[in-house]
């Protein structure tokens, strides 16, 4: 059950403990490991959401999971967690511990979307163009391949999308087809 409210407090409360004790920095690369055993395992995820499973064995496998990939001060917020029965909201606790770590740093995620692979001077390009267009400094690229684009892009940052793709155009076409506003000019 998503509870983005409930995320968010235990993402600020784990932000607030890390910066106290000067861990800020590792337990953020503790999230995205995190995030990326979420990401990555579906199992884990309903693993973690499941009522069957005592908390006793879920404590024990979400620690051997991370034994020795994350600080100490993660495993015992994640201790925490199992013992609170709020495990199920572990991935978005991380999601939002994410974006409040970015947030904090005064980084902005950009997301850029391509029909095929870019290269590294592209990415550096569109980075490059973002800054000096806007005020934003601080990028985290995220790049992501859509074949239905068929090509051209789609850059989404700070609420704005920028859609240049070729299936854009396309509709575009469909709409003015659909709407046949050239038949009136002709009689």
């Amino acid at each position: 059950m998503e509870n983005p409210r409930l995320a968010g407090r235990y993402a600020k409360s784990l932000i607030d403990l890390s910066v106290e004790r000067n861990q800020l920095e590792e337990v953020y690369n503790d999230m995205i490991y995190l995030d990326g055993v979420c990401k990555s395992s579906k199992e884990f995820v309903n693993f973690l959401k499941s009522p069957v499973v005592p908390s006793d064995k879920k404590n024990s496998i979400i620690t051997s999971i991370t034994q020795g990939k994350v600080s100490d001060l993660t495993a015992a917020f994640n201790k925490l967690l199992v013992t609170k029965a709020r495990e199920e909201s572990l991935p978005e606790i991380v999601i939002a511990f994410i974006n409040q770590y970015n947030h904090i740093k005064g980084i902005h995620k950009v997301k850029l979307t391509t029909a095929i692979g870019v290269s590294d001077d592209v990415k550096n390009a569109i980075i490059k163009k973002i800054k000096t267009e806007t005020s934003i400094q601080n990028i985290e690229l995220e790049t992501k391949i859509n074949e239905k684009l068929i090509g051209g892009f789609v850059l989404e940052f700070n609420n704005n999308l920028v859609d240049a793709s070729i299936v854009r155009d396309l509709r575009d076409v469909k709409a003015q087809f659909n709407k046949n506003i050239f038949v009136q000019q002709i009689r």
